[in-house]
């Protein structure tokens, strides 16, 4: 590793961006990493998260508090507050699905009137090893065009609207985009981007958390004009709905045709799920400027990183960033 600790900003939504952020704690516990900022997609109108938002026009706090719990440490504290803030509400009563940690998220809003001072509360409480930020400050929609929805001509382009449904939609999604489409970046997502060593963006759901990013216009310059270096991980499979049928290189196609200008560093990619388009990934991926590192970075016999995989492949590339 470096002979100084980096600070790192992960971008992302849900359990992508909580399998990254579970890898770089565990590098924040041994000094590794000194700062860690997770910057999180603020979209989702589904479930609880979907619910809240409707009632008290409030971020959707629900990928906000998987980040905050992925961020939890190990020891007994650590994991007693994960489990809590991760608990859901069963039962038949108007609170069934809730969970507590988007409950306690929004409580500390309406108190605080600041969705980051109420963040930062809420990290101090679960003792997290890192800080958790929003993308932008006020609540969104993602917005998609897709192809093949109509049976009488599959041809045709229409806009589905809604993370939800764009997540879900059985056609073939050719861009997405933010309502508003200017969305205010939070101005202290912008300056840990800005000031960050490394940037990783994805793994996750590409269309509804990673590409998100690339759409809000502060954090899109922020991108661009940091010396940070920009690590994108790549999923490791196809999400059915989403992106049926892709395979890593048409998802870096997806990537690139949304931020032609993102200066990627490095790809970091499972090495089972590209070795059979390898040299063709390689290729692509050196036509851009970037290198790409291939590992072990699946839990064995299932389709999720593993957190400890998924570290090591992190300290290699900072090493050889040097």
């Amino acid at each position: 590793m470096r002979e100084t600790a980096q600070s790192v900003v992960a971008l992302g939504g849900g359990h992508g961006l909580a399998a990254t952020l579970t890898a770089l704690r565990r590098l924040h516990d041994d000094l590794t990493i000194d700062q860690l900022t997770a910057v999180v997609t603020v979209a989702d109108n589904g479930g609880s998260s979907g619910r809240l938002r409707g009632e008290f026009g409030v971020l959707p706090p629900g990928d906000l508090r998987m980040a905050l719990a992925a961020l939890c440490g190990d020891d007994e504290w650590g994991q007693t507050w994960a489990d809590v803030v991760q608990h859901r509400f069963a039962g038949d009563g108007e609170m069934r699905g809730h969970v507590v940690g988007n409950l306690l998220i929004v409580s500390l809003w309406e108190l605080m009137g600041d969705h980051v001072r109420g963040l930062d509360l809420v990290g101090r409480l679960l003792g997290a090893h890192g800080r958790v930020l929003p993308m932008a400050t006020t609540p969104m929609d993602i917005t998609a065009r897709v192809r093949g929805l109509r049976a009488d001509d599959h041809a045709a382009v229409d806009v589905v609207r809604g993370q939800v449904e764009v997540a879900t939609t059985p056609g073939t999604i050719e861009s997405v985009a933010l309502e508003p489409h200017d969305p205010e970046a939070c101005p202290e997502a912008v300056d840990a981007i800005r000031t960050a060593d490394w940037v990783v963006l994805g793994p996750g759901s590409w269309f509804t958390s990673v590409i998100p990013h690339l759409m809000v216009p502060g954090l899109r310059r922020a991108l661009t004009e940091s010396e940070g270096r920009l690590v994108v991980v790549l999923n490791l499979e196809a999400q059915t709905g989403e992106t049926s049928g892709y395979g890593p290189q048409d998802h870096l196609a997806a990537l690139f045709e949304h931020a032609p200008d993102l200066p990627v560093h490095t790809v970091l990619a499972d090495r089972a799920c590209v070795a059979a388009e390898v040299d063709e990934l390689e290729k692509v991926v050196t036509e851009r400027g970037a290198r790409l590192v291939v590992e072990d970075l699946a839990v064995s016999g299932e389709p999720r990183h593993d957190p400890d995989l998924l570290a090591a492949a992190f300290v290699r590339i900072v090493d050889e960033g040097r």
